[in-house]
């Protein structure tokens, strides 16, 4: 038995260009400090319970005062990223998300 077509005119995905689940990189931007990396990735575990820590990119600024911080999760839908990005955002540590 197949699964129904979504009817377009209230499929939720397609406000979307993301197909879910799928492999996203986010940018993390903060002065670069002790507990930086671990609060990103600890952030990172809770929305998305199989991300690996092993994958992360770390880019000290060119006079070495900030880090950026590239994480990649598993993003599932539009209500987990947009969740990430608020928890991101709002964390006393981080500058900037992208």
């Amino acid at each position: 038995m197949t699964a129904p077509t979504p009817d377009p005119a209230t499929d939720p995905r397609k406000d979307s260009l993301i197909e879910y689940p799928s492999q996203f990189p986010i940018k993390v931007m903060g002065t670069k400090a002790e507990g930086f990396v671990h609060a990103v990735t600890s952030i990172a575990k809770q929305f998305d319970p199989n991300f690996d820590a092993s994958t992360v990119e770390l880019r000290d600024s060119k006079a070495g005062n900030y880090l950026g911080i590239t994480i990649t999760i598993t993003a599932t839908s539009r209500e987990q990223l947009d969740e990430l990005y608020r928890t991101l955002s709002t964390h006393p540590m981080v500058k900037v998300v992208l």
